[in-house]
This record gives structure tokens, C-alpha cells and sequence, in this order.
């Protein structure tokens, strides 16, 4: 990795550059909100973002997708490719950076996912510093920074970005489409009081001390109980979470019945009908859901990638309806009350 300080007035020449070769993706205003969507000019692209409705899985791992095209008569496959485009995500924050890590994990394993790798293999991350809002909480995972899993990462110092390079080809694009100049102490020094200033603005303050000790001893609690009483299973916290994966597989016919379609769609364990299956429903009662995705996300994973399935970034903590977050499951595991 090498360093590089870039001024902030060339970031759209940057933009514009890399529109050439790629289609370039960037937080966007929409309406009070921002979401990463394609940018049609640099002007679009707000990098004072706080953070995006959607995360940046959807550009890997879309909603709903289409795996392979089949012909009813035989069953044989006549189309399986995947149509990719060269792309650049601009300005991910550390916590999705490091949720694209974790997707690996799941996606890019012993028996890849086709489609997910061609579209990963063919992006180009940017990464950008941020300032934590209330409902962050990627210091409790340790994602509040990342050191991998970026060609490029623009560090906020007054006019300039730090430019943290990774990649052949994110050095490729910086001397290609931006001047640029070396770094000095003075440079990193102001690095350096940034991110002091990053750590010192987190307003959480979670206890995940002995957290998966706390989950087994604690699996027959009625915090579960309190939690599923509040919970409207909408799974609105799944499809709005960077490492969310759970999905569905469903067939549709053509109009003339000789060909279809084999759909992939995201799902959620919040849904009752996740665990539906030939002899029943395993999880029926909601308790039983809000347990399992916090199992899953704090100790199931944890147990087979030595990290946690959740990296802070609050989109979970915005979007629920009851206020169940993971904030509020820590301290209710640690105090065995829930907060009212």
C-alpha cells in the first residue's frame, strides 16, 4: 500500500475519468435521504453523505436476479451467463467496506457463487472517511476502519483526501486521472488527528464483552420473549442489512409455457414462512426468529469466521419499526432487562 494526497477539487475529475472505463456508483441524494445509485455527473455524487438507505451489497448481490434461463421440455439449461458490468462503488464507508468482507465469507468460499464473484471480480471500491451519527456503532466490532478490501480509500484532511492505495489498478486510475503529490509528516499528522477525532465521536457505548458466552447461557431467557412481543416480522432490518444473505430460489414460466426462468430473490428468517417445511414451521412464534437472527449473526458466524456477522453501520437501528437493534439486544443480554 502507498500514499498519495489528493485535493478534494479533483475528485470530479477522477469521476470523470473513471466513467470512461467503468460505471461509476455513488451515494446521491434522494429526497432526505442518499443511496448508491449510477452517476450520470460528478455533481451528483455527495461524499458529506451519512449513510445510504440500501447497502452496497445489492451491486453484487441484487434483490432479485436472474441465475439461468431453462427450456420445459428437457430441462436443459439455454443461458446461464451473467451479465456484468464494469463498475466502481465511490465513496463506501469503512463499515461497508468490511461488510463486502464478510459477504465473502459466505459468497466466495470453497464453492464460489458464480454471480457474485463475476460482479466482485469486476468492481473497483473507493472508500471514504466519515464522521459517526447516533446510530452508529461499527466501533463495537471493530469496523469502524478498514486496512483491505479497497483498491483506493480517501482519508478527509481539511481541502485534500489522504489516499490510501491498494491495488495496481487504483494507483493506475490516480496517476492516470489526478495530479496528486507525495505525502508529508505534515499531511499524515493531519491524518492522524482525524481519526482521532472519528474515535472520540461515537456516541454508543456497548458492552459486547463476553457476548457469545452470554447468548448460550442466555438462550431460554424471556428477553426473547419481550423482544419477539415487540417485533412486526417485516424483515425490514434483513433487507436493509449489509450482510443480510439469506435468499430464495423460485421458477416462473414463460406465457408459452416452453420456457422459464430460475429467479433469485432476497429473503429473510424474520418471515414466518422462512421456516416453513414439509412437516411444519420450526420457528412459529416470533421470539424464536429474533432469537435465531442474533444467534446467527453473533455466534453462528462468529464461530466459523471468527468475526461477527454485523459491522455497525445502524441502517438496522433506522429502519425498525419496534426498535429492536443490536444496541438494544447487547444490553438487554447483559442486563436481562429490556429497554423500555
Amino acid at each position: 500500500m502507498f500514499f498519495r494526497v489528493i485535493p478534494k477539487r479533483e475528485i470530479p475529475d477522477l469521476v470523470r475519468g473513471l466513467a470512461h472505463e467503468f460505471e461509476v456508483v455513488g451515494p446521491v441524494a434522494k429526497g432526505e435521504s442518499f443511496v448508491f445509485a449510477p452517476l450520470t455527473d460528478p455533481s451528483e455524487l455527495r461524499l458529506d453523505y451519512d449513510t445510504t438507505l440500501l447497502p452496497a451489497k445489492q451491486w453484487f448481490f441484487p434483490a432479485s436476479e436472474t441465475l439461468m434461463r431453462f427450456r420445459v421440455a428437457d430441462n436443459a439449461v439455454v443461458d446461464d451467463s451473467v451479465d456484468v458490468t464494469p463498475r466502481v462503488l465511490f465513496g463506501l464507508h469503512p463499515c461497508d467496506v468490511n461488510s463486502l468482507l464478510l459477504m465473502d465469507n459466505v459468497f466466495l468460499g470453497d464453492d464460489p457463487d458464480p454471480y457474485y464473484k463475476a460482479r466482485r471480480d469486476n468492481t473497483l471500491i473507493v472508500g471514504l472517511s466519515c464522521m459517526p451519527t447516533d446510530t452508529c456503532f461499527c466501533d463495537a466490532w471493530g469496523t469502524d476502519e478498514t486496512h483491505w478490501g479497497f483498491d483506493i480509500f480517501l482519508s478527509e484532511i481539511g481541502d485534500d483526501y489522504y489516499a490510501s492505495i491498494r491495488s495496481v489498478k487504483g494507483a493506475e486510475v490516480v496517476d492516470r486521472y489526478v495530479t496528486g503529490r507525495e505525502v508529508t509528516e505534515e499531511d499524515t499528522a493531519a491524518f492522524q488527528a482525524r481519526t482521532a477525532s472519528f474515535k472520540a465521536a461515537f456516541a454508543s457505548d456497548i458492552d459486547t464483552s463476553q457476548l457469545p458466552v452470554l447468548l448460550d447461557a442466555k438462550y431460554d431467557s424471556g428477553i426473547w420473549a419481550e423482544l419477539g412481543d415487540l417485533c412486526l416480522s417485516c424483515g425490514a432490518c434483513s433487507m436493509v442489512c449489509p450482510t443480510c444473505h439469506c435468499f430464495d430460489v423460485h421458477d416462473e414460466l414463460e406465457a408459452d409455457q416452453t420456457h422459464g426462468t430460475r429467479v433469485r430473490t432476497w429473503d429473510s428468517c424474520m418471515f414466518r414462512d422462512f421456516a416453513e417445511v414439509a412437516h411444519g414451521n420450526f420457528r412459529e412464534v416470533r421470539a424464536a426468529r429474533v432469537r435465531y437472527r442474533y444467534y446467527h449473526k453473533q455466534w453462528g458466524y462468529l464461530s466459523r469466521f471468527e468475526r461477527v456477522l454485523c459491522v455497525g453501520c445502524g441502517r438496522c437501528t433506522r429502519a425498525c419499526k419496534a426498535h429492536i437493534d443490536p444496541p438494544r439486544v447487547v444490553r438487554a443480554l447483559q442486563t436481562g432487562v429490556v429497554d423500555r
